[in-house]
């Protein structure tokens, strides 16, 4: 096991399965372009290698498969079935939407029971200006799919000024009448907002700010959460959830567990930090020649994690999930 001197070590993995996605977000692509596949993409096959692999060297125990969108890759049947196999305790989904109801019965068949949908605004005018593609109507229906094939659904929101600030409590009473534990994300220094501080600035809301407009409403109490958990978690009592995953104003760089393990290979063990380490030749070799390649570079992907906060990061969020 590596653990460094804060006492870190990877528990959780993320596996961004393609780079591909039919969304360009905002806040994710400037300049409106859907992002395709890498042609150096490694195949099903090897990433399921490289996850074994991680969990014999790491000690990985929860993987979360992600994107891009995960849902348009055609290596996704074939490495969920794959991992299945891993007795991992944890494996969820991040996704859009968009393809959920289409691909639910393959992912309710592979065992997948907790995802993640992405999804910044009720307002389908405003879904269209933000995502720059896909259909909200589509989206809803396929959480309500999942919802009744018994999934439990968690919802991502990125707050941003100017665009979708009013759908705030819009989108946390959709939640709470539903089941689902929203979740807000506070924009993150990444990609080309990681250069632009005048445009991070412009559309930044912060965990305060969020309080502040949901205590208008809602009363609510800090509910428990692991160590190393990325959300500050809130209970409204007798109705539900939710949460803040609050990366400037509540850093929880002490505690992170993460890795990411890129589509095309690439390890990258902090957000915040440009250095990534290329483990797509191990995938091929056998287990007692690989295993010691990799842990060299484990080490040196843990040392890359902040000692605080958040300091920014030019990695496009979308080449490695979120």
């Amino acid at each position: 096991m590596i653990v460094d001197r804060q006492g870190r070590r990877f528990r959780n993995l993320r596996v961004s399965l393609t780079s591909a996605c039919n969304y360009a977000c905002t806040y994710c692509v400037p300049n409106g372009k859907r992002l395709v596949a890498a042609q150096d993409e490694l195949s099903a096959e090897a990433m399921a290698r490289g996850v074994a692999y991680l969990i014999e060297a790491a000690g990985i125990e929860r993987l979360r498969i992600t994107g891009g969108e995960p849902l348009v890759s055609p290596k996704l049947e074939t490495f969920m079935t794959a991992v299945g196999r891993m007795g991992l305790q944890d494996i969820s989904l991040t996704t859009n939407g968009q393809l959920l109801a289409k691909k639910l019965p393959l992912l309710v068949d592979a065992g997948i029971r907790r995802i993640n949908v992405s999804l910044d605004t009720l307002d389908a005018s405003a879904f269209r200006g933000i995502a720059r593609g896909g259909d909200l109507a589509t989206v809803l229906n396929g959480m309500e799919q999942a919802r009744a094939a018994g999934m439990k659904i968690k919802v991502n929101m990125v707050p941003l000024r100017g665009q979708n600030l009013d759908q705030v409590m819009p989108l946390l009473d959709y939640c709470l009448e539903r089941g689902y534990e929203l979740r807000f994300i506070e924009l993150m220094r990444m990609g080309h907002l990681a250069s632009d501080s005048n445009a991070f600035l412009q559309q930044f809301v912060s965990l305060q700010q969020l309080l502040g407009l949901i205590g208008e409403r809602y009363e609510y109490l800090q509910a428990d959460a692991p160590v190393d958990a990325t959300a500050v978690r809130y209970e409204i009592p007798g109705q539900g959830y939710f949460g803040v995953i609050a990366n400037e104003s509540v850093p929880f760089c002490r505690t992170c567990s993460r890795l990411r393990l890129s589509s095309t290979g690439w390890l990258h063990g902090c957000l915040s930090s440009s250095n990534r380490h290329y483990v797509g030749d191990l995938l091929d070799k056998p287990r007692h020649q690989a295993l010691p390649a990799l842990q060299r570079l484990l080490v040196k992907a843990l040392g890359d994690k902040q000692e605080v906060a958040f300091s920014g990061g030019a990695t496009v969020m979308k080449i490695i999930g979120g």
